[in-house]
């Protein structure tokens, strides 16, 4: 019978150790039969959200995410942003009247000289996990322009549009940026969670947003009523 981990924490058993997923997180973006999309969202980079408005031109109007980390989100497409947010309803995003009435509306996303939207966070949704067949997943519920409404309350958009919401001190309350994406054909990741790689269990957004870095793996697994010293390589799955 298919599973679909759509809004599933996928969790690194000790088995996996490569740089990348040993001992990571993954708040699952998207799952079908075609494939899978998620970010990891316990790997900061060494670049802050601050460094990451400079580097696309934009000021940064909210203080309280000056200093938060922008993550590795996964091996693919790591020039390009995504940012993991709560979905915009009324109390859970920020208008520019609550921080600065001076502060100025937002703006039509600007291309860059050759046409094409910022490099960084280009004015698309996640690629397709299948470029000869479009998604059939809902893009456009959301205020941005290119955003994937995830079940469970987040959204993850990849337009400029919410860049600038934030550079006026507007935007969502809650937010995690990565660049780049972890993604599996279709059949991979249903194998490699058959193969004891990973533990799943249904996501929590307090785990991506009010636990600190260090702690999301512990807390994710605690989803599972386990601590790392109970899982080891060859143990089975949820």
């Amino acid at each position: 019978m298919p599973i679909n981990l759509t809004h599933h924490f996928l969790i690194a058993m000790p088995s996996l150790m490569d740089d990348t997923f040993s001992k990571s997180v993954v708040y699952m973006c998207e799952h079908s039969e075609r494939g899978a999309l998620g970010l990891v969202i316990n790997k900061p980079s060494a670049m802050s959200m601050k460094a990451l408005f400079e580097k696309v031109d934009l000021p940064l109007g909210r203080e309280d995410l000056s200093a938060t980390p922008v993550f590795q989100g996964g091996p693919v497409h790591t020039e390009r942003g995504f940012v993991l947010h709560e979905a915009l309803h009324s109390d859970s995003w920020v208008s520019t009247s609550e921080t600065s009435p001076s502060s100025p509306s937002l703006s039509p996303s600007p291309s860059s000289p050759s046409g094409e939207p910022d490099a960084t966070l280009r004015d698309h949704a996640a690629p397709p996990l299948d470029a000869e067949e479009p998604d059939e997943t809902p893009l456009q519920t959301s205020i941005y322009a290119s955003t994937l409404t995830i079940p469970g309350g987040l959204e993850m958009t990849t337009s400029r549009d919410v860049l600038e919401a934030l550079s006026t001190g507007a935007g969502p309350k809650r937010v995690l940026i990565s660049l780049g994406y972890a993604a599996w054909a279709q059949g991979q990741l249903e194998s490699e969670i058959a193969e004891n790689s990973w533990l799943t269990v249904d996501a929590d957004p307090a785990v991506i947003f009010d636990t600190p870095i260090e702690k999301r793996y512990d807390k994710a697994l605690s989803l599972l009523g386990l601590e790392s010293w109970m899982i080891s390589p060859g143990a089975g799955h949820a």
